[in-house]
């Protein structure tokens, strides 16, 4: 069975810093390309971050470049997005999820075929 759980989501206050974790089972992990979207409440869900299958290859949304950082563990099935600088627009549920192309970083929802449940993010003033 597939999964995909993440954590490490909470609240924190603006400028602080939070690690997200995407712990992964059920499917050989290391050969996809992962990533990270998010969802704020009334909004549709957007790109954040996507890695290669060997963590050298990134891609980013301009809104979170130069805060945020997405990286993997391939002999621990996880992957990671260190946010520091948060800003109160970062405010969503989180989410990881496996691209559907094995060679690719794609920023739209629609080519990953695996996903999480999500975690809470909330920046306060």
């Amino acid at each position: 069975q597939v999964q995909l759980v993440e954590s490490g989501g909470g609240l924190v206050q603006a400028g602080g810093s939070l690690r997200l974790s995407c712990a992964a089972s059920g499917f050989t992990f290391r050969s996809f390309p992962m990533g990270w979207f998010r969802q704020a409440p009334g909004k549709e869900r957007e790109f954040v971050a996507a890695l290669s299958r060997n963590g050298g290859n990134t891609n980013y949304a301009d809104s979170v470049k130069d805060r945020f950082t997405i990286s993997r563990d391939n002999a621990k099935n996880t992957a990671y997005l260190q946010m520091n600088s948060l800003k109160l627009e970062d405010t969503a549920v989180y989410y990881c999820a496996a691209a559907i192309s094995l060679t690719s970083l794609p920023r739209t929802s629609g080519s990953y075929k695996y996903w999480g449940q999500g975690t809470q993010v909330t920046v306060s003033s």
